[in-house]
């Protein structure tokens, strides 16, 4: 195989799974059909939902912990059978989900359809996207790609909630989840087909030197078996400060079209696109500036903005907060959130390798998906008893804070390796 097609089949994989996330990044817009259940409820009559208002965020949490401890199943299959038939299973299930909502008000059968099939359907389908693209490129280059194909789950719902808003307006809530059950078939299903992985001896031709330090970031080579993470005090550390860095994002995320009505009304699907663009360019951003300084440094700079966005909105965001102030929140908390999902499969690959990478990412994205079902059902709970989100936002302040200390401990480790390798345990970078 010549050097030029086997780059264009790079890219070309790079994009599918840009183009998987974008569909799967649904996920995100949550907040937009919660606000449609929660009309239904206040509206009541005939087949109106009957949801406690504590139970709406349920839906979008167990999808999150479905989401990531499917990863590990799907990353084992994506692992040994390869990404075609991971996205395949992926778009049939999200399929079924989404479908099996249009019959129904019942909170049961949208926790199951919503939070289950979806949830394990999104697992499959993210699980197909980065391994293979991570595969056709050197690794200096680890860090933006893992931001290019993550990018398309965060900046989704810039399309996805004003359209889901438009279908939800003229179709109803239940029509709007048969078309995009319909369409997600559709689409992770020509997808996959673009997915494949690069012919057995293949090996990614480094375009620059690099330097000493760059070569210690880029890992010691070894390959770790799944079972070793639980021997590695870095996967302790990495774990719990994606837990805390993720469900304060995703705390956000899940019920900023409700923090935002009181000043944009109708048009409050707009902070669900800006937060979008923020994780999106986060993702991007964050994978670009780790390859230059470090995954440490940039993971420990991003967690204490984030927590001072959680102290300063705590104050600041209310009923009567402004429009601008809504905005400008939602983006910069987009941002810090999206950073998470880049620099996290980078840190799993740089630490234990390509060849379990599948698995290996899954056990660390279970941190992701119960950060989320804690911190989503946690703010909801908070909310119902208090009408604020005041004291979720101080909480989720407070657990960054610490996190940003746990990075720090996170770099003298890699530091302590880089001088000797404890086998059978693996150098850090």
């Amino acid at each position: 195989m010549t050097s030029v097609p086997i780059k264009n089949r790079g890219w070309i994989v790079v994009f599918a799974g840009l183009f998987i996330n974008l569909a799967l990044g649904i996920l995100y817009s949550w907040s937009i059909f919660k606000d449609a259940i929660e009309d239904s409820i206040n509206k009541g009559g005939e087949g109106a939902f009957t949801w406690r208002e504590s139970a709406l965020n349920d839906p979008y949490a167990v999808c999150i912990l479905v989401f990531a401890f499917t990863m590990i199943l799907a990353g084992r299959i994506q692992d040994r059978k390869g990404p075609k038939i991971t996205a395949f299973i992926g778009g049939i299930l999200v399929s079924i989900g989404f479908t099996l909502l249009y019959f129904t008000t019942s909170y049961v059968l949208w926790v199951l359809g919503f939070g289950v099939l979806a949830g394990i359907g999104i697992g499959f389908g993210y699980a197909s996207a980065t391994p293979p693209a991570f595969k056709w490129f050197p690794a200096s280059k680890s860090g933006l790609i893992a931001g290019i194909v993550v990018s398309g789950f965060g900046i989704a719902p810039v399309y996805i909630a004003p359209l889901a808003t438009y279908l939800v307006n003229n179709y109803g809530l239940h029509n709007t989840m048969l078309i995009f059950g319909l369409a997600f078939l559709v689409i992770l299903s020509v997808c996959a087909v673009l997915l494949q992985n690069p012919p057995a001896g293949y090996v990614p031709v480094e375009t620059k030197k690099p330097t000493a330090k760059q070569k210690a970031a880029n890992g010691s080579g070894i390959d770790v078996e799944p079972g070793a993470l639980f021997r590695l005090p870095s996967f302790y550390l990495i774990w719990f400060i994606l837990f805390i860095g993720s469900g304060a994002g995703l705390m956000v995320i899940g019920s900023i079209s409700g923090m935002a009505r009181a000043s944009l009304g109708d048009q409050a699907f707009l902070a669900v696109a800006v937060i979008a663009i923020g994780n999106a360019s986060g993702r991007i951003v964050a994978g670009l500036v780790s390859d230059k300084i470090g995954r440490v440094l940039t993971l420990f700079i991003l967690l204490v903005f984030q927590a001072s966005l959680m102290f300063l909105a705590a104050t600041l965001i209310g009923d009567n907060t402004s429009a601008p102030v809504i905005v400008l929140f939602a983006t910069f908390i987009g941002f810090n959130f999206g950073t998470n999902l880049s620099l996290f499969p980078t840190f799993t690959k740089v630490l234990w390798g390509m060849k379990n990478f599948g698995m290996n990412y899954g056990f660390v994205l279970t941190a992701w998906g119960l950060g989320g079902f804690v911190f989503s059902r946690l703010s909801q709970t908070l909310f119902a008893a208090s009408g604020t989100h005041m004291l979720s936002f101080y909480i989720a302040g407070a657990c960054l804070v610490l996190c940003a200390g746990l990075a720090l401990q996170l770099g003298r480790i890699q530091k302590r390796s880089e001088a000797v390798t404890d086998k059978p345990l693996p150098a850090h970078p």
